[in-house]
């Protein structure tokens, strides 16, 4: 089995572009696949911050399926049984939040790989398999797995670069909201000593031979990013944008000096 996110980051450069991804939180089927067709390479399922359950997770990615954007299912934690639902619930990619050392990475590999590489429990009729059509599928998986691991505090980016040369992980993800809090800067996610701190980690990521990626809440934050070398890039969520877009739309309207002509009674 092959990874398309993986092959999407290693045919990446700067000539055509990097991959721009965004955030599904609405756990709604129907949003999912209207951003799948809206343009992204990639979006976050998002497990931790929204109500989906399996299920829900499995409609999403059926809605997905049929758009041309990769889907990145994020677990709730760093959990093996969770993370084995959604790999049996056909997630390729996967990302785990909050990893902290090189130790948490090894786990969150092992989670993700059968055995002798791992510890992944077994089913031969799952999503996963295709519903036990994948020839030879317990031996062929691994390879289809794609692991991003969550670095969100400052104790954990002291740590990257020995996480970023754990085997089995394919990319880091910044997360910059849980970051600058940590950092005692809580809601200001651009500011300069989380962005420096960011950056920095970059370059210990391309040291390990290993893209990083992160998200951007606007289209500016995302240029910031990108300048600071990061590989690929979400810009905001579903809700954001759908209610950024309304409530732009609203305060036109409100806004305008709108004069109704006489109606004649």
């Amino acid at each position: 089995m092959q990874n398309p996110f993986k092959a999407m980051l290693a045919r990446q450069n700067l000539a055509a572009g990097y991959p721009v991804g965004s955030w599904i939180m609405s756990a709604s089927p129907l949003a999912a696949e209207a951003i799948g067709w809206a343009g992204f390479d990639w979006a976050v399922v998002d497990m931790e911050h929204s109500p989906l359950d399996q299920m829900e997770v499995i409609h999403l990615l059926q809605a997905v399926a049929g758009t041309p954007m990769l889907p990145i299912t994020r677990v709730p934690w760093n959990d093996t049984v969770m993370i084995k639902r959604v790999l049996d619930a056909g997630a390729q990619t996967v990302m785990l939040p909050f990893v902290q050392n090189a130790d948490e990475a090894r786990r969150a590999v092992a989670a993700t790989r059968y055995p002798p590489h791992g510890v992944r429990g077994m089913a031969a009729m799952s999503r996963g398999s295709r519903f036990g059509t994948v020839k030879d599928y317990f031996k062929v998986a691994n390879e289809g797995v794609s692991v991003l691991l969550q670095i969100e505090t400052p104790e954990a980016m002291a740590q990257v670069g020995a996480i970023a040369h754990v085997p089995g992980v394919d990319a880091l993800f910044f997360g910059p909201g849980d970051l600058s809090g940590a950092m005692g800067h809580v809601g200001d996610l651009m500011h300069d000593e989380v962005v420096k701190l960011m950056a920095e980690g970059v370059q210990h990521c391309h040291a390990a031979g290993k893209p990083v990626g992160t998200v951007g809440g606007t289209p500016e934050a995302v240029a910031i990013y990108r300048a600071a070398g990061f590989d690929f890039i979400a810009c905001a969520s579903d809700l954001g944008l759908l209610m950024r877009a309304a409530t732009a739309a609203l305060s036109t309207i409100r806004a305008q000096d709108i004069v109704l002509p006489a109606q004649g009674y």
